[in-house]
């Protein structure tokens, strides 16, 4: 085991459903939406620490509109992932190509928007990673904003806290307690670097049943 295990190392060795796994052995079973949030704009596994906003639906004309999804914008620090939970809202795309260039000079690495957005094909010439319910057309100018930031949130009744790690995945997103990031992020790694063990074993011939035996990891 490493002394630290960084950001950048999870990057290259993590994915979603390992640290699942890791946060299910530590008692910790409800850590991933089960609501579709596929990618939109890229592969590869999102790391990083949770900015998050709280959205709600508008009927009416904004005075200010985009008033607080710019100051959350702008406060976007290095390795942020900017989660917006809207409520699975499909009210209009919150997300979009500006939002994504102003987030990504601060430093942030990808957006979980529970809800619509729009723009994919730019931000997909971005390489910039979104996952979200799907897109819609509609600019969000009196239909949604941003009614708090830097609170805890949740999305299909998963909490997601200020600067708590967030895998994501094609196979899904796995949000992380600060107060466990360090077990849990133990225990993903140690469990990859076993199910190495057990995939060679296997290429090599060995009967899945006794793999499992041998190395107690399936």
């Amino acid at each position: 085991m490493p002394e630290e295990i960084t950001l950048a190392m999870m990057r290259e060795s993590l994915y979603a459903a390992v640290v699942c796994d890791a946060l299910d052995k530590l008692g910790y079973p409800n850590q991933s939406p089960r609501v579709p949030l596929p990618p939109l704009t890229t592969r590869g596994v999102l790391v990083g620490r949770c900015r998050t906003t709280l959205w709600a639906e508008m009927f009416h004309e904004d005075p200010r509109p985009y008033e607080l999804e710019l100051k959350a914008v702008d406060a976007c620090q290095p390795d942020d992932v900017f989660v917006a939970a809207a409520g699975g809202s499909m009210h209009s795309g919150l997300w979009g190509e500006l939002l994504t260039t102003a987030a990504r000079n601060g430093g942030c690495v990808g957006a979980i928007v529970d809800g619509g957005v729009r723009d994919v094909a730019k931000i997909r010439s971005m390489d910039f990673p979104v996952f979200a319910r799907g897109t819609c057309v509609y600019d969000s100018a009196n239909r949604h904003r941003v009614i708090d930031l830097d609170v805890p949130v949740e999305i299909d009744r998963v909490r997601f806290a200020p600067g708590d790690l967030v895998v994501a995945d094609e196979d899904g997103i796995v949000v992380v307690p600060r107060e466990i990031e360090a077990e849990a992020v133990q225990a993903a790694w140690e469990k990859v670097h076993a199910e190495n063990a057990v995939r060679e074993a296997i290429a090599n011939g060995m009967g899945a049943a006794e793999a499992f035996d041998r190395f107690g990891v399936l």
